[in-house]
């Protein structure tokens, strides 16, 4: 078995056919999806420009579990209540974006959603230990962010494994979220080192096979049920 904690999924629709993005997202609920992820890039923090929250707003209005924004930009803290009122449920920030991460936590918070903390390849863990009771969920990078499609980190596992012991340590409650390059190849070494949330891109929006196929796929990779659940 690949965890003994039940490990749940999180299609990212950056690689999703946007021509058919509401039929797609409606097909990774029904195939067992834990969440939908959703990443907001700005030009700056990461080259790309993606999303806002119009598609937040839209994907809202097709699917009933919950909506997390991986925002991967500067001053994040600008765009909570807009996020909020388009129908977030969890915003993920990047430690490395926000030098008062506190008190964009707290922000977070006070507008009545779920919060997280994301940290890249490079960056310590150390960088989120003094906010850690406070989070709903650490996110740990497996890829440098900006762009999907990229190749997991193979060294990242014994970042995941840190991660999970200070959980463990000082946090129990906070969920370990893993995004970057996971594939059904590479999904249980995840599990294993600890993370019991998996964003999946190009893994599950693909053109080879159905995203019912690909979930299913996944879902065996870490022998956990493939039974929708909320977070």
């Amino acid at each position: 078995m690949a965890s003994e904690r039940r490990i749940r999924i999180a299609p990212s629709i950056l690689s999703a056919d946007f021509a058919r993005l509401g039929e797609q997202v409606e097909e990774a609920e029904r195939a067992g999806a834990s969440c939908i992820h959703i990443d907001v890039m700005d030009g700056q923090f990461v080259p790309p420009i993606t999303f806002g929250a119009v598609v937040v707003e839209a994907i809202r209005d097709r699917v009933a579990i919950p909506l997390e924004i991986h925002m991967m930009t500067l001053q994040p803290e600008l765009h909570i209540g807009q996020l909020s009122d388009a129908g977030a449920n969890r915003i993920i920030v990047h430690a490395e974006a926000c030098p008062h991460a506190h008190r964009v936590v707290q922000q977070i918070k006070d507008a009545g959603l779920e919060a997280g903390l994301a940290v890249n390849p490079a960056t310590p863990l150390a960088a989120t230990e003094e906010v850690l009771a406070d989070l709903d969920q650490l996110l740990v990078m497996t890829v440098n962010p900006g762009y999907g499609g990229q190749t997991f980190i193979d060294s990242m596992i014994g970042k995941i494994e840190r991660a999970r012991k200070m959980i463990d340590a000082q946090a129990p409650d906070v969920v370990l979220e893993v995004d970057g390059g996971v594939k059904v190849d590479n999904a249980s070494s995840a599990a294993d080192a600890g993370a019991t949330l998996l964003v999946a891109g190009s893994a599950v929006f693909s053109r080879n096979q159905s995203v019912a196929e690909s979930m299913a796929a996944l879902h065996r990779a870490v022998e956990t049920d493939a039974a929708p659940g909320a977070d």
